[in-house]
């Protein structure tokens, strides 16, 4: 029986505040905080069972170390913006609570996302006998445990990996970003990295194009090479890979709009005066985009996600893919969101399950992947993520 407070209360916040409500024997309290209390009542009404709400700013250190002193979770589940995670890590600190999120810290006015921030309250956090678990959602999250998985099960050693992340749905809008617009764009627009013989490469963002067809009839994509933070702590954790690389689809129309938005300025960071206002361009495109959180109802087709992984088992070169593909209705007919919000938000409740259930355990700041992935599998099966393991005879995406 434990007590959880979820902070966010976007897509992803309500899928992970769904999944919890559906286990009363391990979330016994849920509380949902966020900036915006409205939003955590909406997300409430939606429940067959009843959880409490508050108000809170996540970026405001001694406000949250308050309301986790009065509440006393026994977790605090992060799916707020990765610009807060360092404030609500600190709160934790203060107030003796253990943490989890889904996305690394990023600094609000850096388009630069890695572990080195988050990395660096390991000792805090050890010596505090408080554990904090990184990036449980799906990429970063299930992608790293399917790495480890694998590497557990198939191969000896491994040398090669690739993360493919597919988004076959469409939302029916020219533009609009799955998640985050602020944080989506960002992400794309970065400078791509990939680890090749023992050092990260940089090449220009979206400059390395390849086709790949999907299992199950889900279909051919144009995907596209860029850095993804996963990769980061894999190459350290798996230190046999010789290469890794993280591939993601976009379609023409996504690519096109973006292109004009850059050219114009739109994606900007830094802030421009505006008739004597301070205004962040990317910050105003967020305002003018659909909102991710209302995609649902409207996206059809399907996700498929996974990692193709190249070694040795018993001498012998072998290659494995381990994949999961979920339906965008489907997601919005449990949970009343679209299937990347979902495939985000399972993950994270996962992980606060291995943490309150005792199997994963460890004072210290953890990636992921550095835990047994069995269990957490298991789990993906059991709560509405089913995955496949196939074997390939070749594959290749530098043609």
């Amino acid at each position: 029986m434990s007590k959880v407070i979820i902070i966010g209360a976007g897509g992803v916040g309500g899928v992970v505040t769904h999944k919890c409500a559906q286990l009363p024997e391990v979330f016994s309290e849920i509380i949902l905080a966020s900036r915006n209390e409205d939003k955590c009542k909406a997300i409430a009404a939606q429940l067959d069972r009843p959880i409490r709400t508050a108000q809170v700013d996540a970026d405001n250190v001694p406000e949250l170390t308050a309301l986790l002193e009065k509440e006393k979770p026994d977790l605090v589940i992060n799916v707020a913006l990765p610009y807060q995670d360092l404030h609500i890590m600190d709160a934790c600190l203060a107030a003796g609570v253990d943490y989890l999120d889904t996305a690394n810290y990023e600094p609000l006015d850096t388009a630069k996302f890695e572990y080195s921030w988050q990395w660096a309250y390991r000792e805090k956090f050890e010596n505090a006998g408080l554990m904090a678990l990184l990036g449980s959602g799906f990429d970063p999250g299930a992608t790293n445990v399917f790495t480890a998985y694998l590497a557990k099960h198939y191969f000896d050693e491994i040398h090669e990996l690739d993360i493919i992340d597919v988004n076959g749905g469409d939302h029916g809008y020219p533009f609009a970003t799955n998640f985050n617009p602020e944080i989506n764009i960002r992400e794309v627009t970065a400078e791509c990295r990939h680890w090749e013989n023992g050092e990260f490469v940089t090449t220009p963002a979206m400059s390395k194009k390849a086709s790949f067809t999907c299992p199950e009839e889900v279909g051919n994509y144009n995907i596209y090479r860029m850095y993804h933070e996963e990769l980061e702590s894999l190459v350290v954790n798996f230190p046999t890979l010789k290469r890794a690389q993280f591939w993601m689809s976009f379609g023409e129309s996504y690519l096109k709009h973006l292109e004009v938005l850059g050219n114009v300025g739109m994606t900007g960071i830094d802030p421009i005066d505006y008739n004597g206002q301070q205004i962040v361009p990317i910050q105003f495109l967020k305002a003018l985009l659909p909102d991710p959180s209302t995609l649902g109802p409207r996206t059809k087709g399907k996700t498929c996600i996974g990692c193709v992984v190249k070694g040795v088992k018993d001498g012998k070169q072998k290659i494995v893919y381990l994949y999961q593909i979920k339906d965008h209705q489907d997601c919005y007919a449990e949970v009343q969101s679209q299937a990347i919000s979902y495939t985000t938000g399972v993950p994270a409740m996962i992980g606060a399950k291995m943490m309150l259930e005792g199997k994963w355990k460890k004072p210290g700041v953890w990636n992921i992947e550095q835990f047994d992935p069995d269990p957490f599998m298991e789990d993906m099966n059991k709560y509405g993520l089913p995955w496949e393991v196939i074997e390939l005879d070749d594959f290749n995406l530098d043609g």
